[in-house]
């Protein structure tokens, strides 16, 4: 595979993840967050506030809900590959079916972010969410192992509001949080549904490399300019990854 931008610790490929992965060896750990279930499209669970807080209309998200069979055959290919931690964003109504995709992976615990500013219920029927669940596996063999010791598997961040063009762009902090976390420094991480990047520059930023697909082509340009500051570089020797064909 030819990457859509490399430098000396990430590449970017513009792919589609069931494509993709299949070509990759090994890398040590997996940080993603695949698109939503069904569930999260609904217009009830859609919107967002801006900065004093205020929301605005519930608005659908873009992009095609995750399948099963999209979940399963990915899942199987993240465990396939990963070394060490697999973590998956997803909504809660999902989080046992990741923990079966993921399989043989070792299923351990459905972390929390919860978001202080997350949408209302727009229906006014029932609570609204305020949270994604971040399920955990461990791919490695022998014990698991993190830099967090005892702590709780709850983290707390703001949602991005503007952004970088995605409508479910995660926040930086939470993703370094998450990566300094559950990674080592000089460690390889792969997100396999990278959106516009927000992964690939927290690891980056955090001197590990990275190996970020997407599909759409508009969002490897925007993940591109991050990583480069607005200077591409497709010449770079491509980081810690070799394909099977």
């Amino acid at each position: 595979m030819k990457p859509y931008y490399q430098d000396e610790s990430v590449a970017i490929f513009n792919a589609s993840c069931l494509d993709a992965l299949p070509c990759l060896t090994r890398v040590d750990h997996v940080i993603t967050d695949p698109p939503y279930e069904a569930e999260a499209h609904t217009l009830g669970r859609r919107g967002g506030a801006d900065h004093s807080g205020h929301y605005g209309e519930s608005r659908p998200l873009n992009f095609v809900a995750i399948d099963n069979a999209t979940r399963k055959a990915s899942g199987e290919e993240m465990a396939r590959v990963a070394n060490g931690w697999i973590l998956v964003f997803c909504q809660v109504e999902a989080a046992m079916l990741w923990r079966d995709a993921l399989q043989p992976a070792k299923y351990l615990r459905t972390q929390i972010w919860r978001k202080p500013d997350g949408a209302p219920q727009f229906t006014g029927d029932r609570p609204g969410m305020g949270y994604e669940s971040i399920v955990t596996a461990w791919a490695g063999s022998g014990r698991s192992r993190w830099n967090g010791g005892g702590r709780h598997g709850v983290y707390e961040a703001l949602t991005v509001k503007g952004g970088n063009g995605h409508l479910t762009e995660k926040p930086e902090s939470l993703m370094r949080e998450l990566i300094t976390l559950f990674t080592d420094e000089g460690q390889t991480i792969l997100d396999p549904f990278m959106g516009s990047g927000t992964t690939l520059v927290a690891a980056k930023r955090l001197g590990r490399r990275a190996i970020g697909i997407e599909i759409e082509e508009k969002y490897c340009e925007i993940a591109a300019r991050r990583l480069s500051q607005g200077a591409l570089n497709f010449n770079a020797t491509q980081p810690a990854m070799e394909a099977t064909a």
